[in-house]
């Protein structure tokens, strides 16, 4: 007898007259049961899905299928029910496969009464619903969707196709299914990113349609996400609605809702001739972003980003207010969506070549060809509240306003000197008060009702962080223009992930203490940021809390983020006696007194160490805290006693405007001689930055009317400003970016203003003095950093550049907005590069400067800055998943561990430590006690699980034990974590150096004898199973420790994704194919550094190795030539294994092949090249962070031909869907096939689909010369061609110049003297071994400004810069790297562009050649900087470059020192400067900065073995280098710097890697020859 029906309770939605959206959970039962009953009888039911869902759901289909037919109809047999099951991924919707499945129901004689139905996502539902629209002319349809995207989209509307070559969805009809059947319990399948993949979707549609949904969706995200992410499949739970939870009615009524709305449209505009085109609303910009960045990044997350972009748009056009596109971002956050192209879910996984071509213009063309798009007319849905649009329909946009809102940069054009009516302009809510008002309502008793809350970057992390804690919920009213806050009283649990602050400083620091508010035993909280964040000093507030009883530890770099908060001491905040340094920021002051109420003891605050900063801003959080009932007793002017309680939360608080806001509106008026009123800020005021109009603004010669609410301001006319001479601008610091800009057209008064009391502006968003100085001088404006201020030396307006400078704006949004007024009145206005960062606090700055304002301004696009990646840029992100290493005890986990954490900022953990501090007990007394071993491999699952899910999920390096492997449960969750993008390497070692080890290692219980070794054959196939990298660890290779950790950090780079080392095809790009049969042959007298000059990568032909033909351990064996190359060399690794019939020489099974490429690709090559064969999709499927180069070779040049030949377009066609690379050889029969080869090169080469094409044999050689990218040659130096007309890069740069197609560069070294530089001879020596027609020479000046023409000409390859140009060089340029402007030096000019590019390779020069003499591992060496010159800093950066932490400055002028020190502090652990080097202890590095000189270098200074580096290079042997080698220290004399530098800078203008012994022997053989 049939087993009982489950049947669901469900809920039904009306689609073009009949209710066929069908919503429950549970619905397997209840789709057969309601197919058999209501829809027209079939013989035949098809059902179709892919070979992930068949896992999953196909059998439960089929039973049910017959026990619904039972209950149907008992009397009759059973129709039919086939299933067909098809490869997953995009790359089944195609005409094939449609065809395929077609043929098939053929051969099974399905009829015209056959229903077919689609189980699966979007590309089942899409391609299966085509297959039914055709088949005999259409058959019944039914969508069962099974991931939320395709329920709430792609199943609902009646679109059915296929891709094509052409593009996506260009072949397809309308064909409406019969059923929508939606399973929510199928959702709890889903990874938690196709969930939010979905989600956009549904949140897309509430922000057009129902502003009551949309509350629901913004409120409810914790309670939805439960519902899917910790949902369960199996069971019953949520059948009938007795048995369905809170969460799983949520979450149905979300995803009804959404679905609703589109049905609704559907049936009234089903073909999409006006209304269904609103659910495009960040479709039409999020398709341009998808055709970029398709697949890495998924439909939804692009939509997200649109859905933002057009709601700027919007607000820019004045339909949508801020807080509508504030509460849009904080929703679509919420549910794990991106809203920028900076988020770091983004930039983590599409490649850096994809996100260089999101360009305006790129995007502007491809929306262009947009459905919505009449004409040239692009049309856009356009909000103008949240559920509402302008029209039913998509609006007409200009290009113009799009392209302004979508660019990274704005130009904004000098403003007309013309009489214009008085300007109103109300800023947002105050940053500052804003945060205090969000923690005191969130930790206060009752209901507080937030108005004029500023909507900013920075709040809305607050609001995150205070919600992650559960410290209170937020409620929005009036459309989201008031906050409801209930307050928690101040109880707070430890959040499940870390918190991430991104730059939000007043944030970080708030959020500092209030985490020690925390008490819930055995948890911690950790408080991470960006790069720049983390750079931010919080070493006085840590300390303080510190020694009050807080446990804090710094995760990475001493005295700033990530911290670790720890609540298991149960105390909370203890309280008491505090002390605390304010001298830096107020903030820490501001921090410990929000908090203060709820700590154990009655807080008495004493503040130390100086003159306390930014009293005003202490003054207004004591004021705010008696609005909400805490007075706080001042007993001295550094003293405070707060007494225990809780805040009462006051009905009502209505923010401030902002303060320091408010300056640019007023300053605009200032500079333009304009009237400019603010009615909410005045005398009586919170902010001490209320006081800048008149204590700024008058003095300047500006007219200023202020009452106690409200600030009147106009200006002088235009050009006659006054200078302050000296001001004191301590109460109002952030305001001096203002009062700079205003003082660099302010020539009046003798035109200088000396701007102090600013110290603490060195460590905001930036060194905000120095972007000053910087920016300021690309005005033509000299501007003097010190200390604690800044000198502006004013130039008449006329008289500034009357070209449009680029000024870099530090991610900063003060920097950014002070700028733009500068720029109304600059001759050639300003380019900002980085239009986004006054989301800070101002996001609607622009639409002001615009609309308000009357400032003409447009969309810019900044050219890339061509750098290397800068230790100062951010590599590490708060979503990058933490990197796991597994392997044998003693194979070197964790010394490599550290080595990567500290080379890539990331935090180590020890999983034996971490264990041992978990549990409470060593390793040796668990496994003594009577659980024994068992009991020690249940708390490491336990705790495995728990460090790679939550407590140290992402931004970590964590070192296994060497048993992990051995517990079947943590090998699943590696897997899984692998299956979501987590990176596991397996470390190989030599057993014999392994068992060495551990014959010494007593920390851990001994292996018996030869137990290691059967141990670790035992445990072999485990690591496999568990990792998918794997890194050769043997001392026997090439340069041994420190290259195999150098190999490592590039690994964990690679497999993180943090740098996949890439070659940059933007330009022409060469690999070496090497040919000899021993890696080990190109090691002998680094051959193999003169085999790579000119290539961007090196090809390692693995057929043609001799060990490959081995029958024994084939993969071992080709893993030591593969370890062999990486520790020679950094280039990219190409790994290629070609059979005979490819031309190549290998001749084993093609499984054999298989497993040699997938282990190249466990081993990290950064490209593998695979020939477009059946296995290539399972290749392309499995290749991680490696690129799939899909090659086929002709050699005979008969099948591969370029002009139009159908097999040709097919195989490229082929190559597209199984590789990130196509390569294409055939063979040249006659001359003109290199032509035919070119011109198919031309239609199918782009950046986004990059194309090798080319001929073999000798009449092909002109197809390499111009071959677009990654082109293969030979060298000299090789016994043999890896194929028939393989040539140089000499040769083809040889070729490319006489051809036209390289033109002569000139290059020189500019300054004086230089008569005697063997810079020229080094260069030139490079350019002929290239085979380069450029031409260095000498430009003898001691002024900058007659580089002007030299720059200009347009033979112009590039500069040397040498004193005493280096730093008066910089105004002609238009940007610098951001070396450059740290150091504040230029040696390098790069033209980029049309633009000229300030570089400094000193420090590089430094760097490269201390890591080929390291002694000590750098982030525990003390170094030695001797000097306080411009060289000196480039060799401070070049020490922070390389991870020292603790540097030591002398000079025999001090106060130099001292300056230094100041200036480069926030860089290191510990910076000191000394006037005795006979007192210091030997360090491990010592630098010499300083021309050779009579210097003494006393002997305890070379107490320990250690490297010293002289930058002086004449003489040879100076001082310091004389005494170093005396002592047995190894030395780098500065001509070998000088080399290293110089192969930095060829490479530069070259993008071609240098020739460097060729270079160093043409710089000693002029050296010898002058000396």
């Amino acid at each position: 007898m049939a087993r009982a029906l489950k049947l669901a309770e469900v809920e039904r939605i009306p689609i073009l007259g009949t209710e066929s959206i069908v919503c429950g959970f549970h619905l397997v039962d209840y789709i057969w049961t309601d197919i058999f009953s209501s829809l027209p009888a079939a013989s035949t039911y098809v059902l179709i899905t892919d070979t992930n869902l068949a896992k999953l759901y196909l059998s439960k289909y089929q039973e049910s299928f017959q026990v619904a037919w039972a209950h149907h109809n008992q009397a009759s047999a059973a129709p039919r029910l086939l299933t067909h099951v098809l490869p997953p991924g995009e790359l089944s919707k195609s005409r094939a496969t449609k065809s395929a499945i077609e043929d098939w129901m053929f051969s099974e004689k399905c009829t015209r009464d056959t229903i077919v139905l689609a189980l699966g996502g979007g590309v089942i539902g899409d391609l299966v619903g085509y297959v039914a629209a055709t088949f005999m002319r259409g058959v019944g349809f039914i969508q069962i969707p099974t991931s939320l995207l395709a329920m709430v989209d792609s199943s609902i509307g009646g679109k059915t196709a296929v891709d094509t070559p052409a593009g996506k969805n260009l072949v397809g009809s309308f064909w409406q299914p019969k059923r929508i059947y939606m399973d929510m319990a199928v959702l709890s399948t889903l990874p938690p990113r196709e969930f939010s993949n979905g989600m956009a979707e549904v949140i897309k549609t509430a922000a057009i349609w129902d502003s009551a949904e949309f509350d629901v969706l913004e409120s409810s995200s914790v309670e939805i996400r439960r519902a899917v992410l910790s949902g369960t499949q199996d069971g019953d739970a949520g059948l009938t609605l007795a048995t369905r939870s809170a969460e799983q009615t949520l979450l149905q009524r979300v995803i009804a809702a959404s679905a609703r709305v589109k049905a609704y449209v559907v049936t009234h505009d089903e073909r999409e001739s006006g209304m269904r085109g609103l659910l495009n609303f960040g479709h039409t910009i999020g398709h341009a972003i998808e055709a970029i960045l398709s697949p890495q990044v998924l439909h939804g997350e692009c939509v997200a980003v649109g859905c933002v972009l057009e709601a700027e748009v919007a607000r820019r056009m004045g339909h949508l207010s801020e807080v509508g596109v504030a509460r849009l971002v904080r929703c679509l956050r919420a549910y794990g969506l991106p809203t920028t192209m900076d988020d770091p879910l983004i930039r983590g996984l599409a490649s850096s070549e994809q996100l260089a071509e999101v360009r305006p213009q790129r995007l502007m063309d491809v929306m262009g060809v947009d459905k919505k798009t009449v004409g040239t007319q692009k049309r856009l849905v356009v909000l103008k509240q949240l559920g509402a649009t302008l029209e039913l329909k998509p609006t007409n946009v200009s290009d113009a306003l799009i392209l302004e809102v979508i660019s990274a940069g704005v130009l904004v054009k000098p403003v007309d000197d013309v009489a214009v009516a008085e300007t109103v302009v109300v800023p947002p809510g105050s940053k500052s008060i804003s945060n205090r008002a969000l923690q005191l309502a969130a930790l206060g008793k009752g209901v507080c009702r937030l108005r004029n809350l500023l909507h900013s970057d920075d709040t809305q992390v607050m609001m995150a962080a205070l919600q992650a804690m559960g410290g209170c919920e937020f409620a929005w009213e009036d459309g989201g223009d008031t906050l409801v806050v209930t307050g928690g009283g101040g109880a707070l649990h430890a959040p499940a992930t870390e918190l991430y602050l991104g730059n939000a400083g007043t944030a970080a620091r708030f959020l500092t203490t209030t985490v020690n508010l925390i008490n819930s035993g055995g948890e911690s909280t950790v408080l991470t940021g960006n790069a720049r964040m983390k750079l931010r000093p919080c070493a006085p507030l840590v300390d303080a809390l510190r020694a009050n009883g807080c446990t804090i530890d710094y995760c990475e770099k001493q005295g700033s983020l990530p911290l670790r908060v720890s609540h298991s001491g149960g105390r909370g905040f203890p309280g008491g006696r505090i002390q605390l340094a304010a001298s830096v920021s107020s903030q820490y002051v501001s921090s410990i007194l929000l908090c203060a109420p709820y700590a154990q003891e009655p807080v008495r605050l004493e503040l130390v160490g100086g003159k306390v900063i930014s009293q005003p801003y202490i003054d207004m959080t004591l004021a705010m805290m008696a609005q909400f009932g805490c007075h706080v007793q001042r007993i001295s002017e550094t003293e405070y006693l707060v007494p225990i309680g809780a805040y009462e939360n006051p009905a009502e608080y209505v923010v401030e405007s902002d303060a320091s806001s408010a300056t640019y509106p007023l300053a605009f008026a200032a500079i333009t001689g304009r009237q400019c009123t603010v009615p909410n800020i005045g005398s009586a005021s919170l902010q001490g930055d209320a006081r800048f109009a008149v204590d700024v603004l008058r003095p300047m010669g500006c007219t200023v009317e202020q009452t106690a609410t409200s600030t009147t301001v106009r200006g002088p006319p235009r050009g006659q400003l006054q200078a302050l001479g000296d001001i004191d601008m301590e109460p109002m610091t952030d305001a001096f970016l203002t009062a700079s800009v205003l003082a660099a057209v302010a020539p009046g008064n003798g035109g200088v203003t000396r701007i102090r009391g600013i110290a603490n502006q060195h460590v905001k968003e930036c060194d905000r003095i120095q972007a000053m100085c910087t920016e300021l001088a690309r005005f033509g404006v000299t501007a003097v950093n010190h200390a604690d201020g800044i000198d502006v030396h004013a130039r008449p307006i006329a008289e500034l550049t009357s070209a449009t400078p680029s000024v870099h704006c530090y991610d900063d949004h003060r920097v950014a907005m002070s700028f733009s007024v500068l720029a109304c009145v600059a001759p050639g206005g300003a380019e900002l590069r980085e239009r986004r960062c006054v989301g800070k606090t101002w996001p609607q700055w622009w639409d002001v400067l615009a609309r308000d304002l009357g400032a003409t301004i447009a969309g810019a696009d900044p050219q890339a800055e061509h750098i290397e990646t800068e230790a100062e840029a951010e590599t590490v992100t708060a979503s990058s998943p933490s990197v796991v290493v597994i392997g044998m005890r003693g194979a070197g986990k964790s010394t490599l561990s550290k080595a990567a954490a500290s080379a890539l900022g990331l935090t180590f953990v020890d999983m034996d430590e971490y264990l041992e501090q978990q549990v409470g007990q060593t390793i040796p007394e668990i496994i003594a006690s009577e659980g024994g071993w068992p009991a020690f491999r249940a708390h490491e699952s336990r705790l495995l699980a728990q460090a790679l899910t939550k407590d140290f999920a992402t931004g970590a390096i964590i070192a296994c034990g060497g048993g992990v492997v051995e517990a079947p449960d943590n090998r699943a969750l590696l897997q899984r974590y692998m299956s979501s993008n987590g990176a596991v390497i397996c470390l190989t070692p030599n057993m014999d150096q392994v068992a060495e080890f551990l014959s010494l290692d007593k920390t851990r219980p001994a292996y018996a004898a030869g137990d290691a070794r059967d141990v670790y054959e035992r445990r072999k196939p485990l690591y496999k199973e568990a990792s998918n990298y794997e890194i050769l660890v043997d001392k026997r290779l090439p340069g041994a420790w420190p290259k195999i950790e150098q190999e490592f950090v590039r690994l964990v780079s690679f497999a993180s994704g943090r740098d996949c080392n890439r070659v940059d095809l933007a330009h022409s790009s060469y690999f070496v194919s090497l040919t000899a049969k021993d890696v080990g042959e190109y090691l002998e007298d680094d051959r193999l550094a003169a085999v790579t000059a000119g290539a961007h990568a090196v090809e390692l032909r693995a057929d043609l190795l001799a060990a490959i033909d081995d029958e024994d351990d084939v993969l071992a064996k080709l893993q030591w030539q593969f370890a062999m190359l990486r520790h020679a060399t950094s280039l990219p690794v190409v790994f290629t294994v070609r059979t005979v019939a490819q031309g190549g020489a290998f001749r084993g099974s093609d499984d054999q092949r298989l497993s040699i490429l997938h282990a190249a690709i466990r081993w990290g090559a950064e490209y593998v090249d695979v020939e477009v064969d059946t296995h290539a999709a399972a290749l392309y499927a499995a290749r991680r962070n490696s690129l799939i180069i899909a090659s086929h070779h002709d050699p005979t040049g008969k099948q591969l031909r370029w002009s139009q030949c159908e097999f040709t377009t097919e195989i490229l066609h082929r190559a597209r869907a199984c590789g990130d690379i196509v390569k294409l050889i055939s063979f040249a029969n006659q001359w003109s096939d290199n032509m035919d080869c070119l011109e198919f090169v031309k239609r199918h080469h782009s950046l986004k689909t990059p194309l090798i094409a080319l001929n073999m044999g000798y009449e092909g050689q002109m197809s390499r010369v111009l071959c677009p990218v990654l082109t293969p040659v030979t060298h000299p130096l090789l016994a043999a061609k890896a194929a028939p007309g393989q040539i140089s890069v000499q040769q083809i740069n040889v070729a490319r110049a006489t051809a036209g197609l390289l033109p002569a560069r000139k290059m020189a070294l500019c300054g004086t003297p230089i008569q005697h530089s063997p810079s020229p001879a080094m260069h030139n020596a490079a350019f002929s071994a290239l085979g380069l027609p450029h031409v260095y020479g000498l430009f003898e000046t001691a002024e900058a400004s007659s580089l002007t023409d030299l720059f200009a000409a347009p033979e112009f390859g590039g500069a040397s810069i040498t004193i005493p140009l280096k730093q008066s060089v910089i105004p002609l340029l238009d940007q610098l790297t951001p070396a450059a402007r740290r150091i504040g030096a230029v040696n390098t000019v790069i033209p980029v562009g049309g633009k000229l590019l300030g570089d400094n390779t000193d420090y590089l020069g430094i760097v490269g050649c201390l890591r080929r003499s390291q002694v000590t591992a750098f982030p525990k060496a003390t170094a030695l900087v001797v000097g306080a010159g411009g060289t000196s800093r480039a060799a401070l950066y070049a020490l922070y470059t390389l991870g020292i932490g603790s540097v030591i400055v002398y000079n025999r002028t001090a106060q130099r020192a001292d300056e230094l020190v100041v200036e480069f502090s926030e860089l290191f652990t510990s910076l000191v400067a000394v006037s005795d080097l006979a007192a210091l202890e030997s360090p491990d590095y010592i630098v010499g900065t300083i021309p050779a000189s009579d210097l003494v270098y006393p002997d305890s200074l070379f107490a320990k073995v250690g490297v010293a580096l002289d930058m002086a290079y004449k003489p040879r042997w100076t001082p310091l280098l004389e005494s170093a080698q005396r002592h047995g220290w190894s030395v780098v004399p500065g001509v070998d710097v000088l080399i290293e530098q110089g192969i930095h800078q060829l490479e530069k203008w070259t993008h071609l890697t240098a020739p460097t012994k060729i270079m160093a022997d043409a710089v000693y053989t002029k050296y010898n020859a002058d000396n």
